[in-house]
């Protein structure tokens, strides 16, 4: 089995046999022992860009590999040594894009310690023959967690109540809430997400529809259904999809108002998956009860900072005075349990790449 690598050269001896490895990227003649599997991974460098929990540097250099941190340099400078380099842990520092991929000669993976792949061109990265790793399971608990949180909080007014009494108001009628038994939940996007979401809410008594592009998807715990079904029968909607060009903006004013009933919006996929002034029309109106919004699409690429500048959007400063809004900073898959969790899932990839 062909095994992509570089290396400087090395002599081996096996049973009296000497093979001779060169600096070449791909060798077909290779005897695979523990120990010259470790000698191979000492050839692997891989330059950290982002911190990340302390596991996956330990566990990368306890297997062999040779690890590189740097945190603070710019792009350009990186891009200036990236060729020395044959792997790649990020979070969302920033784009990698061609320019970035061209640079990088000697590339063999970048792992993405998240869920999705969008800051990263993958089809030239494929092109180059690059593997791209992320570890989407790492964090689906969490997200699931959270997404139902905000759902019960969304429904019993939770957050809207407790500031209420904390500013001397006790007011109940107006905090009479609803009940997740009897509704219909939508989930669009039925991967990892989307599925643990849909595990969370197996102790109520509700129907749980799901909308995917894969034909196939649905499990004991969401029925697949077409979109027009799905359009005409939820009263909660949730979003579970990466951002690509097919998701851009998918939640505008005509997508909305293709729901029979009024809807509540949970999202904690990506915030530039809503059009934010249509989300807000759509509040005013009425067509959506309530939002409950983990991302946003003023975040900057890094999902560490809002704005590019100092400006307040109307539509931003609408959700920010909306008791019907309730707004987390892109944390729903931010817990401490998955933190641990996907930099355990980045280790096992790449050192499942290397042995096999």
């Amino acid at each position: 089995m062909a095994l992509v690598f570089l290396a400087v050269s090395i002599l081996f001896s096996q049973k009296n046999r000497l093979i001779l490895i060169s600096s070449l990227k791909e060798v077909s003649l290779f005897f695979y022992t523990p120990l010259n599997l470790f000698a191979l991974k000492k050839q692997i460098k891989i330059l950290h860009l982002d911190s990340n929990h302390p596991l996956l540097w330990d566990q990368l250099q306890e297997s062999g590999f040779r690890n590189q941190e740097d945190y603070t340099s710019t792009k350009a400078e990186i891009e200036s040594k990236i060729h020395e380099y044959q792997g790649i842990v990020i979070r969302s520092r920033f784009k990698i894009d061609r320019a970035f991929i061209d640079k990088a000669s000697n590339l063999q993976f970048i792992a993405r310690v998240g869920a999705g792949l969008e800051s990263i061109d993958c089809e030239y990265a494929k092109t180059k023959n690059i593997q791209l790793i992320a570890a989407p399971e790492g964090n689906s608990n969490a997200v699931g967690e959270h997404t139902l949180g905000m759902l019960l909080s969304l429904f019993n007014n939770l957050n809207k109540a407790d500031t209420e009494i904390k500013s001397g108001h006790w007011n109940r009628e107006s905090n009479r809430g609803h009940e997740v038994d009897g509704k219909t939940i939508g989930i669009i996007g039925y991967g990892n997400m989307g599925k643990s979401f849909a595990r969370k809410l197996r102790g109520f008594d509700a129907e749980v529809l799901c909308y995917d592009i894969l034909e196939g998807v649905g499990d004991a715990n969401a029925r697949q259904v077409s979109l027009e079904e799905f359009q005409s029968k939820v009263d909660v909607l949730s979003l579970h999809v990466p951002w690509t060009p097919e998701t851009d903006k998918m939640v505008n004013a005509k997508f909305i108002n293709g729901f029979a009933n009024k809807i509540w919006l949970l999202n904690t996929s990506r915030g530039n998956n809503v059009v934010t002034s249509d989300l807000v029309s759509a509040l005013k109106s009425g067509k959506v009860r309530a939002a409950g919004l983990d991302v946003l699409e003023y975040e900057k690429g890094s999902f560490e900072t809002l704005f590019q500048d100092n400006t307040t959007p109307e539509a931003f400063q609408y959700l920010l005075e909306s008791d019907q809004v309730l707004l987390t900073p892109h944390v729903a898959g931010w817990t401490f349990e998955s933190h641990e969790r996907l930099a355990q899932v980045i280790v096992d990839k790449i050192k499942a790449k290397y042995s096999s």
